[in-house]
């Protein structure tokens, strides 16, 4: 094995060149990523499904809450969930959540993007992205809103139904559409 790969980085070569199979490229990924082996991957991924499917279908915000504080998303004070909010499943530690903010049902926030089964676009110009999210205090997502990847949504500011979110949103701002565009400035 040359010296300049770890084990896990060894291995996803390996399978780069002789496996083409999207499954296991995306696997080796996490692997790297989490320095864990199958077994333990899969078990992390497994324990996180479970507590994100109880906060998912949890009607009482506090419960919601310590489900994904417990998968490792960092929640600020006095927060308020409504039902099927989705936090991604794959790294809930790189989202973090200030104090008062309201997630509305249907809200989903992304860390990373993948063209999961497409090897021709995962090994060309659209690899595997992985950014945090930060959602400053008392931030509004409304229903039905999708936070990508490396985003960060400004202090009180709202973001409008449906929309989708990929540029940063400043502090004091109403942002709709898709793609979210400030509409509104908040006096404060």
């Amino acid at each position: 094995m040359p010296k300049s790969y770890s084990n896990a980085s060894f291995f996803l070569v390996i399978i780069m060149k002789e496996e083409k199979d999207a499954f296991s490229l995306n696997e080796a990924e996490l692997m790297e990523y989490y320095h864990l082996g199958k077994l333990r991957l899969r078990t992390k991924l497994l324990r996180s499904w479970i507590l994100h499917s109880l906060a998912y279908f949890s009607v009482h915000s506090g419960f919601a809450i310590r489900m994904q504080r417990t998968r490792g998303v960092k929640i600020g004070k006095n927060c308020h969930f409504c039902p099927y909010v989705q936090i991604d499943l794959v790294y809930p530690h790189l989202v973090t959540i200030g104090d008062n903010v309201t997630l509305g049902s249907n809200t989903m926030i992304f860390v990373h993007m993948n063209p999961t089964a497409n090897l021709f676009l995962k090994q060309g110009e659209y690899p595997r992205k992985v950014e945090p999210v930060n959602i400053k205090s008392g931030a509004v997502l409304t229903p039905g809103s999708i936070v990508m990847a490396g985003i960060t949504v400004g202090e009180n500011s709202i973001v409008s139904p449906g929309s989708v979110v990929t540029q940063d949103v400043p502090d004091y701002c109403v942002v709709v559409g898709n793609p979210a565009r400030v509409v509104k400035k908040i006096n404060h």
